[in-house]
């Protein structure tokens, strides 16, 4: 009897995955390295990259509006390279970028007026892996050690912080009104916090058995990309827990605005599955990227934007 629920469970897998349907870039763009992060706003796409740089395009009209450097850097060599940028937001019309420095640093800059100004510098040694606004004068910053900051801007100083557990750090997002961060570590748990107090309001356990790469919230559902081949769902009242199954590590997901929608790094072949998160049906496959996925961007119900360790973005039409 249990080989036949095993026969039967595996059969409606795979007629879900057939019945995905597949489909092709409608258009790419072009950066300057492979996209390390992605955000939009007002018909702005900011791409960060691997090389120094953070391209600016406007996605209706595919053209490149800007490209903001940072400065490269020596190895350990001392060979001058370029810098990684691990991550880009946006408040107003100031951009914030968290960038390698010398000597295994990195620095937290505000890129405003046309000039870079330093918020946290690569010589403090610190190990920087994301940051992102809280509001026009708060950013929130997360260490590869797992401990989270609340930073005031206009006076320079660290107004809150807590470590969310001894596990490394792989990634956080806000909710929609900034009042929650959702942290994803190696242990496969995800951490709710409030911004404000910086109190855990709850973990969420037992979908991922392993690190998370990735972590996206939105309109109170939040979706996982874990190490363990497992896209994980939780609704913050944990009403609906359950994860989705890849033949590869999935190394990055997301969510629509409305939640209706996920989506996950599905194969080796660099694939998306996007499925109905209520149903968990497939329905369709995103095809025709050419390296391991860095990001999965929702601007809408209807249109995807995919980027991986390449040059191309890739700009999807659902229907």
């Amino acid at each position: 009897m249990k080989k036949l629920i095993f026969i039967f469970l595996t059969t409606i897998f795979y007629i879900s995955i057939i019945n995905a349907k597949d489909l092709t870039p409608n258009y790419s763009l072009t950066t300057s390295g492979a996209v390390t992060d992605l955000i939009i706003k007002n018909e702005k796409l900011y791409a960060s990259t691997d090389a120094s740089s953070v391209d600016i395009f406007n996605f209706k009209t595919q053209n490149k509006i800007e490209s903001i450097k940072v400065p490269k850097i020596h190895d350990f060599t001392g060979d001058i390279i370029e810098s990684r940028i691990y991550s880009v937001d946006v408040s107003n019309d100031d951009i914030l970028i968290v960038s390698q420095g010398e000597k295994g640093g990195r620095a937290i800059d505000i890129y405003k007026n046309k000039k870079l100004e330093k918020i946290i510098d690569d010589k403090d040694g610190l190990f920087i892996a994301k940051a992102k606004y809280l509001d026009e004068n708060h950013i929130i910053y997360a260490l590869l050690s797992n401990q989270i900051y609340l930073y005031d801007i206009k006076n320079k100083k660290i107004l809150n912080e807590t470590q969310i557990s001894q596990s490394k750090f792989s990634s956080f997002c806000l909710t929609q009104d900034r009042s929650k961060i959702i942290v994803a570590d190696e242990s496969g748990n995800i951490t709710m916090i409030d911004t404000k107090t910086f109190n855990i309001l709850k973990t969420f356990k037992n979908q991922n058995l392993d690190n998370v790469f990735q972590v996206d919230t939105k309109n109170d559902l939040i979706i996982t990309a874990g190490q363990d081949r497992r896209a994980a769902i939780y609704s913050f009242d944990e009403k609906r827990t359950y994860y989705k199954e890849a033949s590869f590590l999935i190394y990055s997901a997301g969510l629509s605005p409305s939640s209706r929608l996920g989506a996950f790094a599905c194969d080796e072949e660099n694939n998306v599955t996007i499925f109905n998160t209520n149903t968990k049906e497939n329905l369709y496959k995103l095809t025709q990227n050419k390296a391991t996925l860095t990001n999965i961007l929702f601007i809408n119900e209807n249109e995807v934007i995919v980027t991986s360790d390449d040059k191309k973005i890739n700009y999807y039409k659902l229907n």
